[in-house]
């Protein structure tokens, strides 16, 4: 007999706002202690998994980081089952018995609730193990909880006898005068928790509810994904309706175990104050008996003269209410759906659609992150700063090509995209203090700098900032860096072993100055870079760059070396833009492949471009840095545009999920934080400025691709 634990995670328990919101329901938060439900749920039920087995966790799509977050704490694998959409708890029971089905004929389900209360675990598995037994006989077994008290809050199982029996009705949640005689007559609380043979399951849906049965199985064969696998829209063709409706009021093979452990489902707020771990936060009370009280760090909750109240306080909604009227939360909260619906729910950004999570990013730099860091950024000389503190002070630090140019770039497109703020002023600054340390008597200098300084150079010119003057100097730079070549041409980086970033930077200057320049020069260095790209930098039929010494001799063959997705996307979108201009397939496909291999380093638990991958596709970096989520945006936008309607919206799909990435970065006062490690922290380090660059650029290829409106977007008076 192998056992296959089943966490069930629907549920949004309406009842505890504002606490448990859509977003994050109740499951996933501490209600009853320091941990929450769903951790105390597989805690629990993770010893039941027999040798071979597996736990098995079904939830929200929309969950699915407080799922794997939480899984991950406490260091428990289980294979999950992604739901498109909520379809109550026959369909999600029936797509865990569909995949335990598949890997074991045999095995035995244990479906239990994730929200549900029990402190004594070892008295819950003891029962599962006796369920377990008669479910191999093939019977559905059901816990039945012996009540303490009347309630109207849970619905009855009447049992035949007692001990282990079998079912001879369920009934509804009754009213109070009905469940003092349920009592009486020796009915069970219905707890929720049913142990069956995954097959015996599938068997009885087909018969019962062959609607549920169909949607379910091709739901799991359509998934997408291995361990974390999300199930086909098939899943929404699933009727909505609760295994006891579906199934347990209709088989003929109901059981039910009588069980007196302590148990609640913790549905409303009287039910977590009677668990007496309900509290969070600070409080005095002064002649205040039986309350409850809830709230966050730097919060304190005071209360006179008052008995059996709920107070819960969320940064955006409180609420006060009588413990003994607490499941009218639901009343409530259908009211705020229609007066304030914006406290209904904690803002998701997994439920914002692109256009409009685009016009947010539009509002985050018109008010906030361009007025910023014009005021603060910059010093009367023109000098951009390398960094800025999370508070908005100034870094020392050595200043770098990169950085200026980047803000120039930055500062002049968004003047061209029609911000009102002190742009050009910026630009110009910037423009001064760059060509004053990249200047060399004869032009050279670094060969990284002078790509920088290059595109810098395109910009103001575009933006009107720059004269025509720019015009020859640009030309005289690039003259000076073909000069560098090897005998047979090629460009090259001097005393760089890796010569693939010097190259994507040159490639970014030239294709900018490809726009506002019609000299064939521009043009003939795109080429060169491009064909030299093909032949030496990209592995065309991987997609992956690779390392290539200054002889270009591939580095590639018999060395491990580092592939970073922020740079396959970043070569992605220059090779696209390359390739639309010439209209060149091979560079295309190229693209398409670079864009491919860039998404294996998303990492599939978090959702964010990861720093690095081995060749072979293992994580060599598991920290996620800002820019590489700006260039998997921009990447997934350009070649949207390059496929057909199909794939098309596959690409965009891709560019919101990078969206949302972006947006765990940014903060509201217009700053970002830069690193993200794998247990989902920040490093406490300063923004750097070049990132500007970079989510400025994403924006920019949101608004090409007609994301957001067009509307000048001048900052507001009071951030002028």
């Amino acid at each position: 007999m192998k056992l296959y634990p089943v966490i069930l995670c629907g549920g949004a328990g309406t009842r505890l706002w504002p606490a448990s919101r859509p977003s994050r329901p109740k499951q996933f938060i501490p209600l009853a202690g320091n941990r929450s439900l769903f951790y105390e749920a597989v805690i629990r039920v993770s010893p039941l998994v027999s040798e071979g087995a597996r736990l098995i966790v079904v939830g929200a799509a929309d969950h699915r980081a407080l799922i794997l977050d939480q899984l991950d704490e406490a260091g428990i694998d289980a294979q999950v089952l992604l739901e498109p959409v909520g379809r109550d708890s026959a369909a999600a029971m029936a797509a865990a018995a569909v995949w335990t089905a598949a890997h074991d004929i045999e095995g035995i389900n244990v479906f239990v609730a994730s929200d549900h209360f029990i402190p004594d675990s070892d008295a819950f598995r003891s029962s599962v193990i006796v369920a377990a037994k008669e479910a191999q006989s093939g019977r559905i077994v059901t816990l039945g909880i012996k009540p303490n008290k009347p309630s109207t809050a849970y619905g009855y199982i009447h049992p035949v006898k007692s001990g282990l029996s079998k079912v001879a009705e369920f009934v509804e949640k009754p009213d109070r005068r009905t469940a003092e005689k349920y009592i009486e007559n020796g009915y069970l609380w219905n707890s929720g928790n049913f142990i069956v043979s995954a097959s015996v399951l599938l068997k009885e849906l087909s018969s019962q509810a062959a609607s549920v049965d169909f949607a379910a199985r091709a739901a799991v064969s359509q998934g997408v994904g291995d361990v974390i696998l999300n199930l086909g829209d098939a899943f929404q063709e699933a009727p909505r309706v609760s295994i006891d409706y579906a199934i347990m009021e209709k088989t003929k093979l109901a059981s039910v175990l009588a069980v007196d452990f302590v148990w609640s489902d913790l549905g409303a707020w009287d039910a977590i104050a009677a668990s007496g771990e309900g509290e969070i936060g600070s409080h005095i009370f002064e002649d205040a008996e039986g309350c409850l009280a809830r709230a966050p760090d730097g919060m304190v909750v005071a209360a006179i003269g008052v008995r059996d109240l709920a107070i819960i306080v969320e940064r955006d909604a409180v609420l006060v209410c009588d413990l003994r009227r607490s499941q009218e939360v639901k009343k409530i909260v259908e009211r705020i759906r229609l007066s304030s619906p914006q406290h209904a729910d904690f803002f998701n950004p997994s439920e914002e659609s692109l256009a409009d999570g685009s016009q947010r990013l539009k509002d985050w730099l018109r008010t906030r992150s361009l007025p910023l860091w014009s005021a603060l950024g910059q010093r009367e000389d023109g000098c951009f700063a390398e960094s800025l503190t999370l508070d908005g002070r100034w870094v020392d630090a050595a200043r770098t090509a990169r950085t200026q140019a980047y803000l120039i770039h930055a500062f002049a497109q968004v003047g061209m995209m029609g911000w009102g703020g002190p742009w050009a002023r910026a630009v110009r600054g910037g423009l001064k203090k760059i060509d004053d340390d990249c200047a060399r008597p004869d032009q050279i200098g670094g060969s990284q700098d002078q790509a920088f300084r290059l595109l810098a150079l395109a910009a103001a010119f575009k933006a009107g900032v720059a004269g025509a003057d720019v015009l020859p100097r640009g030309e005289s730079i690039l003259n000076s860096l073909l000069k560098r070549g090897v005998p047979g041409g090629d460009l090259l980086e001097e005393g760089a072993a890796f010569q693939s970033g010097f190259h994507m930077h040159l490639l970014a200057a030239v294709l900018a100055w490809e726009e506002v320049s019609a000299a064939p020069v521009w043009r003939d260095a795109a080429d060169r870079i491009v064909r030299l790209a093909c032949v030496a930098l990209i592995d065309t039929k991987s997609g992956r760059l690779r390392g290539c010494d200054e002889r270009l001799a591939s580095l590639s063959d018999g060395l491990d070396y580092a592939v970073e997705p922020g740079h396959q996307f970043e070569w992605a979108c220059l090779l696209a833009r390359y390739a639309t201009a010439r209209n060149d397939g091979e560079a295309l496909a190229t693209a398409h492949r670079l864009h491919a291999r860039g998404r294996e380093g998303v990492s599939e638990r978090r959702q964010l471009a990861v720093n690095a991958l081995s060749d072979d596709g293992e994580v060599l970096r598991a920290r996620a840095r800002l820019w590489p989520q700006t260039e998997w945006l921009k990447s997934s936008l350009i070649l949207a545009h390059c496929v057909s309607e199909h794939d098309r919206a596959a690409y965009m799909a891709d560019a919101s999920e990078a969206l949302r990435a972006l947006w765990l970065y940014l903060t509201p006062d217009g700053l970002w934080r830069d690193t993200l490690l794998e247990s989902g922290k920040f490093i406490e380090e300063p923004s750097p400025a070049s990132s500007l660059y970079h989510i400025v650029a994403a924006f920019a290829q949101l608004a090409d691709s007609a994301l957001v409106d067009s509307e000048a977007w001048a900052p507001s008076a009071v951030l002028r």
